[in-house]
């Protein structure tokens, strides 16, 4: 268990060979060289003002033995600590590039997003805790395979982004404690021990270039974990209090903030405790969004620290802000120790310079700012200018080291047109997300065509967003836009709703088509959405009660499904994204074999399960991260590409037309208006020469047969050129006033070109 000064020595010292232990000064125990001599007889006796003075030297020698160790002790944990400090590793990595010619080799003002789609426009986002390696090898050395990504290119993934693999958890004493957030509370610039060396990391980078590939990692600029760099801020300990958006409260206060658990080092502050204080102008109050709640677990955003004795011996209770778990310390990003900066710019520097990434997604970049409110007792957050500030920073700098970002920002739109103006070249489509979602669900597709339309009357290119399936997360289904625009009119298929009240109707339309199933296979994920893949997903939408069993038919339907939502992700502008459990077909773990993981609320590990892309490893009910394996409905790449229907072979060859008609370069022009509920039209123009792309989706359960007017292609022809299902028509013509008679199966894509 941690000291409550933070300072002594614990036991991990002692199996590390350390003398500081010779003194145990909190029992008071002394060891055998520092007790009084006992006279030995036959020796003369000393005079009683001689013995007075020697009892006094000795007590004097004594006590300095006790107070002198103490502070070698002290001095050696703190140097301990700050040896493995981010911020000790900023001003090493700094030297780099500082005073380097390196550093004025880019060009980095203005974001570059079609430089990066036009090199990889296809990305794998891995997940390594996941991940089922070769027998005996290394999470890195698997993701390096020759296998691997030789069956990556031929599918026609040119890009893996690893998702985070640093070293994360904490520090307690001088043990490191696991990852509490799937290796999003980094505290180390360097590669996580379980993952691999970085060596390793290098070999993949290196076999990424020989397949025409790249690799993309991370950055967390948001927070940290509860590591080196946390525990000397609560030491005080120089100028590292300013990494964290922490504070100091005076004793008289600390009654307000509720005794720390046995076994743990914070406790969560209460609602009202969070109002008191922010009445006595401690912190600036509850921010505007609170995520991960989960009563008794996480009521706030701000939590308090036990009782720390600093490195001047002054005992301190701190309260600290997490927008994510307690365990995830928020940096200060306006601090003049500008402490932040200098650890996520070497986090930048050891990634791009070091390892050699191509690019990085800036985790959670919105949550970069805080500030009070007059007159209202929410904090300001979403959308802060400190937090573009720091983004454009960021990705200035990136580009300044010869690479690319792109963001996790889920947003309004107005936001997501200040993120990226001047800031990373990509962002992730959590617009569009939540609706297709809802259209999966439901066959409506009415709330995607208002979505897509308010992205085109904005001017918001397509061709920079990063158009996922799913990732390491849940199914967000957030959508920012319509809740802050809650009192604002929105016309969806003639019908007029407020934009809260529009939202809460997606929401609850969804949420009563996905957990209605016999076997559940979705959770909701507090405020934010559902926990599961999306296989999983698909089968609770389309009513399969047992997708872990599912008959030849249904297996089928939930193929089609999934397709269909490929096809909308990847059959429009910009970067396509699939995940490992994607491509397998990963059913959701059940919470039953989650175990500990699950304790705090956490559903998203239920779509974490472990996956082995290749079969390296057939026996293993584990992966490398002791995640327990997911059930997968379509099997290995290596079998899947053996069979011409299998879900990895179609995404194949709907991936081959996405390159050869240059999809991903492709800029929207016109969103047709249809009748359809369950239609989508989409039509963009070439960027590699003269012609149209016609991306047309059905969501709905029955076909559709609809005249769609396109006035821009009156009196041309086209071709088909990708079905989701085997049929294909063949040629297509416009009529003069541009009229198109098109026909779609249920739950079907298809694209057209016309020349």
């Amino acid at each position: 268990m941690a000291s409550t000064t933070g300072l002594e020595v614990d036991s991990s010292a002692r199996r590390e060979g350390s003398d500081l232990n010779i003194l145990n000064l909190e029992s008071g125990r002394y060891p055998a060289v520092f007790r009084s001599p006992v006279p030995h007889p036959g020796r003369r006796r000393w005079s009683k003002r001689t013995v007075t003075i020697l009892v006094v030297v000795l007590f004097a020698w004594m006590l300095g033995c006790t107070v002198a160790p103490a502070r070698l002790a002290t001095e050696d944990y703190v140097a301990w600590l700050e040896m493995r400090s981010m911020l000790d590793q900023a001003n090493r990595l700094a030297a780099l590039i500082s005073g380097k010619k390196g550093q004025w080799e880019h060009a980095y003002g203005q974001p570059r997003p079609r430089e990066l789609v036009r090199g990889a426009s296809v990305w794998f986002t891995g997940y390594p805790q996941a991940t089922i390696t070769l027998p005996g090898e290394s999470v890195l050395s698997t993701l390096a395979s020759e296998q691997l990504w030789s069956t990556f290119r031929d599918i026609g993934i040119n890009a893996i982004h690893t998702g985070p693999m640093k070293r994360a958890g904490g520090i307690t004493g001088r043990e490191y404690t696991p990852s509490q957030d799937g290796f999003f509370d980094r505290i180390q610039i360097m590669i996580d021990p379980s993952f691999g060396t970085e060596q390793e990391y290098q070999k993949m980078v290196r076999t990424a270039h020989r397949f025409d590939g790249v690799v993309i990692g991370d950055l967390v600029p948001g927070h940290t974990g509860k590591g080196a760099d946390f525990r000397l801020a609560e030491l005080a300990y120089k100028n590292y209090p300013g990494l964290y958006s922490m504070v100091e409260i005076q004793r008289q206060d600390w009654a307000l903030l509720g005794q720390v658990p046995d076994r743990e080092d914070s406790v969560n502050l209460t609602p009202e405790a969070v109002e008191e204080l922010q009445a006595k102008g401690y912190i600036p109050g509850p921010p505007e969004i609170l995520l991960f709640q989960y009563r008794g677990v996480k009521d706030t955003n701000w939590s308090a620290t036990r009782v720390v004795k600093g490195v001047d011996g002054v005992e301190r209770r701190w309260v600290y802000l997490h927008m994510f778990k307690a365990g995830q310390p928020s940096l200060n990003w306006l601090d003049p120790s500008s402490g932040a900066q200098r650890v996520v710019a070497a986090d930048a520097v050891h990634s791009l310079r070091v390892l050699g990434v191509a690019g990085l997604r800036l985790d959670a970049n919105p949550l970069l700012g805080i500030e009070k409110r007059m007159g209202r007792q929410e904090a300001w957050v979403e959308g802060h200018p400190l937090a573009v500030e720091s983004s454009n920073l960021l990705a200035m700098l990136i580009r300044k080291l010869g690479g690319y970002s792109f963001q996790e920002l889920n947003a309004s739109l107005e936001d997501v047109e200040r993120f990226t103006a001047w800031g990373p070249e990509l962002t992730y489509d959590f617009l569009t997300r939540p609706a297709y979602l809802h259209a999966m669900a439901t066959g409506d597709a009415g709330p995607l065509r208002l979505m897509l339309d308010l992205m085109y009357q904005k001017g918001l290119d397509l061709g920079r967003f990063v158009h996922a399936l799913q990732n390491h997360d849940e199914l967000m289904f957030d959508l920012v836009h319509l809740r802050k625009h809650g009192e604002d009119t929105f016309a969806v298929d003639g019908k007029k709703w407020r934009g809260r009240a529009l939202y809460e109707d997606m929401y609850e339309r969804t949420r009563e088509a996905v957990l209605k199933g016999t076997e559940p296979v979705v959770w909701e994920f507090p405020n934010v959405g559902f926990c599961s893949t999306l296989v999983g997903f698909t089968a609770a939408a389309l009513g399969i009660t047992d997708p872990y069993h599912p008959s030849i038919e249904e297996r089928s339907q939930i193929v089609q499904m999934h397709l269909l939502a490929a096809s909308f992700n990847a059959m429009q502008p910009g970067v396509f994204a699939l995940s490992g459990w994607d491509l397998v077909g990963a059913l959701p773990v059940s919470p039953q074999r989650l175990g500990s993981l699950v304790d705090d609320g956490d559903c998203r590990w239920s779509n974490r399960g472990a996956f082995d892309l290749m079969g390296f490893d057939s026996s293993a009910t584990t992966s490398h991260g002791a995640l327990q394996r997911a059930a997968s409905l379509y099997g290995t790449l290596s079998a899947q590409l053996r069979d011409s229907d299998s879900f990895a072979s179609r995404l194949k060859q709907m991936l081959k037309v996405r390159r050869e008609i240059g999809v991903a370069l492709a800029h929207l022009k016109f969103l047709p208006k249809v009748r359809g509920r369950g239609l989508v039209v989409m039509g963009m123009e070439r960027s590699d020469g003269p012609g149209w792309i016609i991306t047309a989706l059905n969501f709905g359960r029955e076909a559709i047969r609809e005249n769609v007017r396109i006035v821009q292609l009156a009196g041309k022809a086209g071709r088909s050129v990708f079905s989701s299902s085997r049929s294909r028509p063949g040629r297509l013509l416009f009529s003069e006033h541009g009229d198109l008679a098109l026909t779609l199966g249920p739950l079907e894509g298809e694209v057209f070109v016309v020349e």
